[in-house]
């Protein structure tokens, strides 16, 4: 058998208990649904919302790098190009949440246009433009991750210069539409949940947020296969260096804009604006914003000052799981407020569906994986990039 083969049963096997864990959690989620359908569509919004950031955030990693170059993609890119590939069972996924529009947005209810104001609100978060936007935004995200896949398998085949070429043409203005649809698809997930509520950084927070967990995730996978030829060729300390400074630098950014944030809003003392964060500054929930403040800044900060702790293997990807599990709580304090603003509430259904939806997905994430090269062996630059590493 050869390595490629048995990398690829290797594959099979690690996909079998994450698909179990998909279908057992699908079926108790099904029965908990049928309990209780309001706290269904909040847990599962909760755990859709988390799960589709590391997607979303790959596909943005992946075009930074066709653009930039780097060392550091090398080592990453093919889990960011298996990471985009699954946007089609998103997609699937995301039915529950259409199915749950009436229970989860205030604006899905028949009065909501009679209390508001401006038309041109109303009419956007109207429930026809919102399927519509969904589908905009997954078309484009299948598209990006579709055609960045196909040229990559053909520079592996043909080892044609222009297939880097369409790539780094496709990730300029699909950077921009990357940008454009999560900021948009934010706003509709997320935002809305408190439709008199808005800010014009929340777009970019939730991006970075995404980046961030898509990093650390490919962190962890690529620590995992990093003694696996030809992925061991190019995952040396100095490129594990690279991915610790650009974790590093993504934690500074989500501090510096959530601070920012903070500090326009408190500031401009707006009755529009202030009530979202007073629920979420006020005793018990102040306990998850110090606790982010603390573990999702402050810590990794300090940490990854240290240039040692990003050579070693094991340390960054120890630091990487638990940026993911942060950016899970992230993701919890910026949505469950919104239905429990008086105190946090960890729902049993709010774990099982982040076990089903991740479940469901490192399944599908595990499948991309088979069948190709763990790095792009038609890539030009890629002798460049591993003498550069040594």
């Amino acid at each position: 058998m050869s390595e490629n083969e048995q990398f690829d049963a290797e594959i099979g096997r690690a996909q079998k208990p994450a698909l179990l864990v998909g279908v057992v959690g699908a079926l108790l989620l099904a029965f908990a649904g049928y309990r209780d359908p309001a706290q269904f569509f909040r847990s599962y919004l909760l755990g859709y919302v988390f799960w589709i950031g590391i997607p979303l955030g790959s596909l943005g990693l992946l075009m930074l790098h066709h653009l930039t170059g780097g060392g550091w993609g090398f080592v990453i890119r093919r889990l960011c190009e298996a990471s985009t590939r699954t946007f089609l069972l998103m997609a699937v996924l995301f039915l529950p949440v259409v199915a749950g529009m009436a229970s989860l947005y205030p604006w899905a209810q028949p009065e909501w246009a009679s209390e508001v104001h401006s038309g041109l609100k109303a009419a956007y978060l109207s429930r026809g433009f919102f399927l519509g936007r969904a589908v905009f935004y997954f078309a484009a995200w299948i598209f990006l991750g579709m055609m960045l896949s196909r040229w990559s398998l053909d520079e592996d085949n043909s080892h044609d210069p222009a297939a880097h070429g369409r790539m780094e043409n496709l990730s300029a203005p699909g950077l921009l539409l990357y940008g454009f649809t999560s900021t948009f698809a934010v706003i509709d997930w997320v935002m809305s949940l408190e439709p008199h509520w808005f800010s014009t950084l929340f777009g970019m927070i939730f991006i970075v947020v995404q980046v961030l967990s898509a990093m650390a995730f490919s962190i962890l996978v690529a620590r995992r296969l990093a003694d696996r030829q030809p992925l061991a060729g190019v995952a040396l300390p100095s490129r594990f260096h690279d991915l610790g400074n650009l974790l590093f630098a993504f934690v500074m950014l989500w501090a510096y804009l959530s601070f920012c944030q903070f500090l326009l809003i408190w500031s401009g003392n707006l009755k529009e604006e202030i009530p979202w964060y007073m629920s979420r500054l006020q005793s018990p929930w102040v306990a998850v914003a110090l606790f982010l403040i603390i573990f999702h800044f402050a810590v990794p900060f300090l940490v990854l000052l240290n240039r040692p702790i990003k050579r070693r293997k094991h340390a960054l990807a120890a630091i990487a799981g638990a940026l993911l599990l942060i950016s899970m709580v992230d993701v919890y304090w910026l949505i469950v407020p919104a239905f429990f603003p008086k105190a946090p509430q960890v729902h049993p259904t709010d774990i099982l569906a982040l076990a089903t939806i991740g479940g469901l997905w490192i399944w599908a994430f595990a499948g991309q994986l088979r069948g190709r090269p763990l790095v792009p062996q038609g890539d030009a630059r890629l002798e460049e990039a591993h003498e550069h590493g040594h």
